[in-house]
């Protein structure tokens, strides 16, 4: 994988958008801008996520090589909506429509069968990856506007904590990003919780913001 990763502008674009209502204009500028395989730092409802389109091979090597991050290291996914996913990766297992149904927009990452068209750094190698629908606007926003599934890997340099702050956002990517969507502080918090459902029997991998004990009663009710 290149290093040298041309960026779209010589200078980052900050744009401020409402958290709830997210301005139009500057939605359809971060849409046009990921799809020339460019990068967009945006919050989430936990903590500012990096957003590429995952199917471009190119986008995809920005990632990695502006956070510095190793390859082999799956990425993870945002969605606008149970139905943008199942029309970009397949239908849902009956567990993981019933998971889903329950705590999304929410902090539940679900790990599902990934399909051919996406680039294979995302998935690190596997036939899987790992997505949710955040509790969030902005990245619903941005998603439905490129039309497909988007990268949310934490917008910091691997290693470094992740970011909460757009300011502290600018300050350690502003030179190797194109846009940061500026909605203020996102919430921070536990992160999600990553559920297996690849073989239809939910396997925890990650616990955080949902307990284990109300995934089981949700997918098995």
């Amino acid at each position: 994988m290149s290093s040298c990763v041309p960026l779209l502008h010589l200078a980052m674009i900050r744009l401020n958008v409402d958290p709830l209502n997210p301005e139009s204009e500057a939605v359809e500028r971060a849409a046009a801008i990921i799809r020339a395989d460019g990068l967009v730092a945006m919050p989430t409802d936990t903590l500012y996520g990096l957003a590429a389109d995952p199917r471009h091979a190119t986008a995809v090597e920005r990632v990695f090589a502006v956070k510095g991050r190793q390859p082999g290291q799956a990425l993870p996914l945002v969605a606008a909506d149970i139905e943008q996913l199942q029309s970009a990766l397949g239908p849902l297992s009956p567990s993981a429509r019933a998971l889903a149904d329950c705590f999304w927009p929410g902090p539940l990452t679900l790990i599902v069968p990934s399909p051919m068209s996406l680039a294979t750094e995302v998935t690190g190698g596997l036939h899987s990856v790992g997505v949710r629908v955040p509790a969030h606007a902005v990245p619903r926003a941005v998603c439905r506007a490129v039309g497909w599934l988007l990268t949310a890997t934490s917008a910091n340099v691997s290693g470094q904590p992740a970011l909460d702050d757009p300011a502290r956002v600018a300050a350690a990517l502003g030179e190797s990003i194109d846009l940061l969507l500026d909605a203020g502080r996102t919430p921070g918090g536990p992160p999600s919780t990553i559920v297996d459902v690849c073989d239809d029997s939910p396997r925890l991998i990650r616990l955080g913001a949902i307990p284990w004990e109300t995934i089981l009663r949700c997918a098995h009710p």
